[in-house]
């Protein structure tokens, strides 16, 4: 198949706090596109204010924009980068059979390769005698032997997967398949433009620390976590979560004053925004073709030269 004939698929991507959603929602009223999510936390349902979904930015006016892949599991569940490639690619292909645009946002950049590199996750079939011994394992253990197996791979994990301990035995099980299973392409079946939100360093440690205040003393985060717990969510699979779910657990546990929880979390997305852009740096290493842009104006003049 030629790049020219296939089907166009937009991305927009970029750290926490970059303003990924908005500019999602604003293009898809603009070209007749649909939201599939790249976020490996906006899938859970109840954690609203922690994962920033951010719904009611999904309304231009009156309009409402669809969107695919957000509050689709119980955050019970389990679920792992192949459940999560199937259900993008069958959202892309639904919304390009409804003759839409669809417009891939998030920062996951593990997500994203997976949808954007076409990676081959099949090939490795589950191996029960090894999960069972490894489910005496803990978390901590059996990313050490990821690190040891895979260490590049290893390196790129968010704090949602490394605490994971199913998708930690899955991704033992792709390594040991074949080595480098997990980072197998597949031929590109979209012609793909990725759009990447970028800001200064200081503009986005000053962007995060508002955002997080907000979520704080204005959106219910500390209520959303302690609504979670008291459905039976433990603290160790909230703490499993990363982030905002595990230093606001911390401080609801007594570990953490308030005072401490917003220093400690502020510092903690600032640096999971810095690992997203260093990721976005390798992708780019590896082939990405990432067009970095600052506002809607940038944006809509790359989209003009890729339709």
């Amino acid at each position: 198949m030629k790049d020219r004939i296939k089907p166009k698929v937009l991305v927009i991507l970029g750290t926490t706090a970059s303003g990924k959603t908005s500019l999602g929602v604003r293009l898809a009223a603009e070209l007749n596109g649909e939201i599939v999510s790249a976020d490996s936390r906006q899938i859970y349902k109840g954690m609203d204010v922690g994962t920033g979904k951010d719904l009611k930015e999904y309304k231009i006016g009156r309009r409402s924009i669809p969107y695919h892949l957000i509050d689709i599991v119980s955050p019970r569940t389990e679920f792992d980068l192949a459940q999560y490639q199937s259900k993008a690619l069958a959202a892309i292909r639904s919304i390009i059979n409804k003759q839409k645009l669809p417009i891939i946002v998030g920062g996951s950049g593990l997500y994203l390769q997976a949808i954007v590199d076409n990676y081959r996750l099949s090939a490795a079939k589950p191996n029960q005698p090894e999960r069972a011994r490894q489910a005496k394992l803990s978390a901590l253990e059996l990313f050490s032997q990821l690190q040891e197996s895979k260490p590049d791979f290893a390196a790129r994990l968010n704090n949602s997967d490394k605490n994971n301990p199913r998708r930690l035995m899955r991704y033992l099980e792709i390594v040991a398949s074949g080595g480098d299973g997990h980072f197998q392409k597949g031929e590109a079946d979209y012609d793909f433009l990725l759009l990447g939100l970028t800001w200064p360093d200081k503009v986005l440690r000053g962007r995060i620390l508002c955002r997080l205040l907000e979520r704080l003393e204005k959106e219910g985060l500390i209520a959303e976590v302690k609504r979670l717990s008291d459905k039976g969510l433990s603290w160790e699979r909230l703490r499993s979560f990363g982030l905002e779910y595990r230093f606001v657990s911390q401080h609801l546990a007594g570990e953490l004053s308030y005072g401490e929880m917003v220093d400690k979390l502020g510092t903690a997305i600032y640096r999971f925004a810095k690992r997203q852009k260093t990721w976005f740096k390798r992708w780019e290493k590896q082939g990405a073709k990432i067009k970095w842009i600052k506002d809607l104006a940038a944006a809509r003049k790359e989209i003009s030269r890729w339709r």
